[in-house]
């Protein structure tokens, strides 16, 4: 009987920390579903009416293809330079390492216009560079992001650097490998999951950049946030506006979840 009494006592309690447990999880449910799912609903509802004449327009299509094409090209950048920069801070000893380091870290706090304002002081008419209609190009824009989306890139790359033997490099330069094989078959694959997470934030933040193509005002540069921007604040088109919103979450969260699944796929063969 003692021990009947003990097993419900038990089953009583855990039922007691289950419906405990549910109640702690409500207040962020709800949270969440008033800040996030509500104003989603609204926007999904408010695109219903538009979706046919927003997205067979041209001007939609040229906005998605540019989206993409500004945030593959300038990803790849960040790629190529943070890696670059990476390198060189974690394994070429230069005096000032350490505040080239941290400038990179005050970067990440700076607001993405004022890469865009310090743009128009170097390459406008008026500028230092004066290059011609640059600042009005496509190239601008990339050039921007990769400005100021590198140390995104960067980042997550010394970290992972700085935890690697320095033993392992040691013996294979001693061996005979040259700076060039070593990057190669040795740092660059130790680094690769950062390298792959840093190239992923980098592609989503990107891909929904609207500061830096605002502020520049590039000709023949209208993004898929820019044109949301521009139905519904200059032109008042608030149907046509939710309908490309809707398109720019849904690619942004379709692309998040390849990115999971591919990184999921990738720790799973590693475990």
């Amino acid at each position: 009987m003692a021990v009947e009494a003990l097993s419900a006592t038990v089953v009583v309690s855990n039922e007691r920390r289950r419906d405990g447990k549910w109640l702690w999880a409500l207040p962020p449910l709800l949270l969440i579903a008033v800040l996030v799912v509500y104003p989603l609903v609204l926007v999904a509802a408010e695109s219903v009416p538009a979706w046919g004449g927003v997205i067979e327009s041209a001007e939609f299509r040229d906005a998605l293809v540019r989206t993409v094409q500004i945030a593959v090209s300038s990803t790849i950048g960040c790629l190529l330079v943070g890696t670059f920069l990476a390198v060189v801070i974690s394994f070429v000893p230069f005096p000032g390492a350490r505040v080239v380091a941290g400038l990179v870290d005050t970067m990440l706090a700076l607001p993405s216009f004022l890469v865009a304002l310090s743009f128009t002081f170097i390459y406008g008419t008026t500028g230092i560079l004066r290059a011609g209609g640059f600042l009005t190009s496509p190239w601008a824009v990339v050039l921007a992001e990769v400005t100021f989306y590198t140390p995104f890139v960067m980042r997550p790359l010394l970290a992972a650097m700085s935890r690697l033997p320095r033993a392992q490099l040691d013996v294979a330069a001693s061996l005979g490998a040259g700076p060039w094989r070593v990057l190669r078959q040795i740092v660059l694959p130790e680094v690769r999951p950062a390298l792959v997470a840093g190239g992923s934030l980098t592609l989503l933040l990107t891909l929904n950049e609207f500061g830096i193509v605002l502020f520049l005002g590039a000709k023949g540069t209208t993004t898929l946030p820019m044109l949301v921007h521009t139905k519904g604040i200059v032109m008042f088109d608030y149907p046509g506006a939710c309908v490309i919103a809707v398109v720019q979450i849904a690619l942004s969260l379709g692309l998040y979840a390849v990115l999971r699944m591919a990184l999921g796929g990738r720790r799973a063969r590693l475990d």
